[in-house]
């Protein structure tokens, strides 16, 4: 199979086109159409045709005449055999005639076409468009497909629902089709009447008409477009690549068109900025001699209110009417310099305005509407502070008069009012207190007044334009004044005859008030105290509870007496209202308590007495119960704790003792053992009295000192002293076995320790062990000192137990025969030399103690040793440590 390499990379993008995808059933079929029909549309031209893509192009006859058509060249004379050499000599002519136009064929050999191999033949059709048809449109330095979408977009972005971003969905609708042949020759196309939602007919349209009217054949078939999701690119960019080729004429004339528009446009635009500033400067003309005048009116007002309308015209105008004049004159200045400029540079004469619209013009109008408009805004503020004073005193004046209105405002209808008629006492005092303070107000409201009418005539003197209303309301408001005064005066006339009335009872309101409130305090707490529950803990607390509930008791008599009295002071407060026919608008003024309720509580109190009597009876029992658990277990822990006390204190002098051997010391602490473990039911049956006292929440008991938390711990300590005791025997009979340690020695040891265990302790301090070891012999330092606390008490505790002595004592001599055996034995293995090697270590011991020993000297072994070779010092340091030896 051959396969053809161009020289130029051509369109490497649209080369590597998706072969896989021309499986497609669907995109197969739209390129088979498309590209027949593109293919017959120039062969056409030699009077032939082809029906069948694949099939047709197999001899190579009809490829070769198809390229001499499109290209307009003549190609290698043909084969005219019908064998399969020559059908392949004459597809590989037309093939080298493509490779010679710069086109890179990839894959696509001979022998494929020449089989029918579709997708090849395809493939190199797709390759003769682009070459022939498509590389050659360029559009606005963009050339092939680039060229040809952008100039598919500059076509038709007038077009309302087109929108062409692709070659394959933006198709779909028809509309593309349709405004490309509608922008080129608008006459064939209805463009209006097309509908988005109808894409067979758009699509119908389009295909009809190009192929009527531009002689390009139908290529696509609308069913196939609309059905298929994403129509085939290659196809839909062959047949849109027709319509560039049919309207390149078109649009090179309008090129042409372009560029002669292009220049009368500008003088079109020049012509129209002419025309803009004269109508600008005209219009900006008007509105300053418009203004101006506007500006020198000085007619005064009378009112403050249409001088401030006059100055807030003057700020609008300042504000909204001036400032869009003022762009309006810097956007004319901008106009004229840019016509000036474009005339310039087109080589036009400048631009005269009309007599008296230079610019010159408009800025002497302008300055002279600037100077109308600082003489006005002077005028304006002269005028207002000419006016401000008369408007003030008709303002202070409405003020006054408008508090004094609004304060006399209902005041007549409050002093006509009958409320005392059905006022108590109390009401009627308030009463008084308040028409008391009224006519306090009224007096200081006298001043208001009198100022109220000297501003009324100042303003009648000044001419004030409204004196009329003024004079009027400063009328109303004197007339008012003088009516207050006469029913101020009646009112209080009235007030002071009810207050007499009614002070007679509310003395008995308020004896009844004093009386009844500390009788009612006196049964609700008698109540609160008789449902109060109570918590006891003993005897005493009960009996003194039952005792005050007797005392009690004993003063209800005379409460009762009390209780009849008040209700009496009730009644005759009755008795004087039926008799004198007051009219009572309320309840007791001092007092919410009644009769009635006086009488409710009263009867609460006589029934929750016996109540109480049965709680404390109850309660009483429940106390003796409770004293009877307290002396039973304060019984059995007043014995059980001594007891322990004893056993710790016994344990300790065996421990210390020096009486017979340290088997019978053993032997001794294990029968005490026996006999402390044989005394736990105590202990059980002590545990099951605290339960009953923790049942019946007893906190706290006076017959006993020890709680049950104190025997617990107690019995746990004797228990844990009897255990370490005698494992300390056995460690010291451990100790004399393993270092030979004779009974005497023992002895002597345990001398030495109580003697110097000063604090009886069982343990000496770092001072005492220190001055027993001086005792021994031994001449310390401070460092040598440390060295034996570190071994006799490694987990500085600073105390040394009599353990930790013994095995020190022991240590100390048993060490000594070690060394010097040591010695011994280094110098039978050494023999003449100073030092064994390695090898004769592992001949003469077991290879495991061989091995560890050799491990454990390397680290002491010195830089000068023979190689392999273990020194005396070497061996004893890793050994025994350095100082031992």
């Amino acid at each position: 199979m051959d396969h053809y390499d161009g020289d130029n990379d051509y369109m490497q993008q649209e080369d590597d086109w998706d072969r896989d995808l021309l499986l497609d059933p669907a995109w197969e079929k739209q390129q088979r159409k498309t590209f027949t029909a593109w293919c017959n549309s120039h062969l056409r031209k030699a009077g032939t045709q082809i029906e069948n893509i694949e099939e047709d192009f197999r001899d190579g006859l009809k490829l070769m005449l198809l390229l001499e058509v499109i290209s307009g060249e003549r190609l290698a004379k043909p084969e005219r055999g019908k064998m399969r050499v020559h059908k392949i000599s004459n597809v590989n002519k037309a093939l080298d005639f493509i490779a010679s136009k710069g086109v890179k064929l990839v894959s696509i050999g001979a022998e494929e076409i020449v089989d029918g191999n579709a997708k090849m033949t395809l493939g190199m059709i797709w390759t003769i468009i682009l070459r022939f048809a498509i590389q050659d449109i360029s559009v606005e330095e963009t050339s092939a497909k680039e060229g040809l979408l952008l100039w598919c977009q500059r076509k038709t972005a007038p077009y309302k629902n087109v929108n062409i971003q692709n070659f394959h969905i933006s198709w779909k609708d028809g509309l593309g089709f349709c405004a490309l042949i509608h922008r080129h020759r608008p006459e064939l196309i209805d463009y209006a009447k097309l509908r988005k939602d109808d894409p067979m007919t758009n699509l119908n349209t389009a295909f009809d008409v190009a192929e009527k009217y531009l002689d390009i054949p139908k290529m696509l078939d609308a069913e196939d477009i609309i059905s298929t999701l994403r129509p085939d690119e290659k196809a839909v960019m062959t047949y849109v690549s027709c319509y560039y080729h049919a309207f390149s004429g078109k649009q090179k004339a309008e090129t042409a068109a372009n560029r002669i528009c292009k220049v009368l446009a500008v003088n079109q635009e020049n012509e129209q900025l002419m025309e803009d500033y004269e109508k600008l400067a005209s219009d900006l003309l008007e509105w300053i001699h418009r203004t101006i005048p506007w500006l020198e009116n000085r007619r005064p007002e009378n009112t403050m209110q249409a001088m401030q309308q006059k100055l807030e015209d003057f700020r609008d105008y300042r504000r909204l009417h001036k400032p869009p004049k003022v762009q309006e004159k810097c956007q004319l200045e901008i106009n004229f310099n840019t016509l000036q400029t474009k005339l310039r540079l087109s080589n036009r004469p400048a631009f005269m305005p009309s007599e008296g619209q230079m610019v010159l013009d408009i800025n002497n109008a302008w300055a002279n509407l600037e100077g109308a408009e600082k003489g006005y805004e002077e005028w304006l503020l002269n005028e207002i502070r000419r006016l401000e004073r008369l408007d003030h005193l008709a303002e202070k004046f409405c003020q006054k008069a408008t508090i004094h209105e609004c304060w006399t405002e209902g005041q007549e209808d409050m002093l006509q009012r009958k409320d005392f008629e059905t006022a108590s006492l109390s009401q009627i005092k308030a009463l008084l207190k308040k028409h008391e303070a009224f006519e306090s107000d009224l007096a200081a409201h006298q001043d208001r007044v009198e100022q109220i009418m000297a501003i009324s005539q100042e303003l009648n003197e000044l001419d004030y334009y409204d004196s009329p209303s003024v004079n009027a309301r400063c009328q109303r408001i004197c007339e008012q004044w003088d009516s207050l005064g006469a029913l101020t005066k009646k009112r209080s006339d009235s007030l002071e005859r009810t207050e007499k009335l009614l002070e007679t009872i509310d003395q008995l309101y308020l004896e009844f008030a004093k009386r009844a409130a500390p009788f009612n305090n006196w049964m609700e707490g008698a109540m609160e105290d008789l449902q109060d529950s109570f918590i006891v803990h003993t005897i005493e607390e009960i009996q003194g509870l039952s005792t005050a509930h007797e005392q009690f008791k004993a003063t209800l008599p005379e409460a009762d007496k009390e209780r009849q009295a008040i209700l009496g002071i009730h009644n005759e407060i009755a008795k004087i209202v039926q008799t004198y026919h007051v009219n009572m608008a309320g309840t007791n003024p001092y007092t919410t308590i009644n009769p009635q309720e006086i009488n409710g509580k009263w009867d609460k109190v006589r029934q929750l007495v016996p109540q109480r009597d049965q709680a404390l009876i109850e309660e009483h029992a429940r106390q003796q119960n409770n004293e009877r658990l307290r002396r039973q277990f304060a019984n059995q822990a007043n014995i059980i704790g001594p007891w322990i006390q004893n056993k710790m204190s016994e344990i300790g002098y065996i421990s210390m003792e020096m009486h017979g051997t340290l088997e019978d010391q053993l032997t001794h602490l294990r029968q005490y053992e026996k006999s402390i473990i044989n005394y736990k039911p105590k202990i059980d049956q002590l545990e099951g009295d605290h339960q009953l006292i923790q049942a019946a929440l007893i906190f706290d008991n006076q017959h006993t000192n020890y709680t049950m938390e104190h025997i617990r711990v107690g019995w746990e300590q004797l228990l844990t002293t009897i255990a370490r005791t005698i494992n300390e025997i056995e460690n010291q009979i451990l100790t004399r076995d393993a270092k030979g340690i004779s009974q005497e020695q023992l002895n002597e040891f345990r001398a030495s320790f109580n003697h110097f265990d000063r604090k009886r302790t069982g343990a000496m301090d770092a001072d005492d062990f220190k001055s027993c070891l001086i005792s021994i012999g031994y001449n310390l330092g401070e460092s040598e000192f440390a060295r034996i606390m570190s071994v006799v008490d490694p987990n500085r505790m600073g105390i040394v137990t009599f353990q930790a002595f013994i095995d020190f004592m022991s240590r100390e001599t048993a060490d000594t025969d070690t060394a010097e055996q040591v010695v011994s034995s280094f110098k039978v293995l050494a023999g003449d030399k100073n030092y064994i090697l390695a090898d004769e270590l592992r001949r003469e011991l077991p290879p495991d103690q061989a091995d560890y020993c050799i491990a454990r000297m390397a680290p002491y072994t010195g830089p000068d040793a023979v190689p392999g070779a273990l020194d005396y010092l070497s061996f004893s340091t890793a050994l025994y440590g350095e100082s031992d030896l």
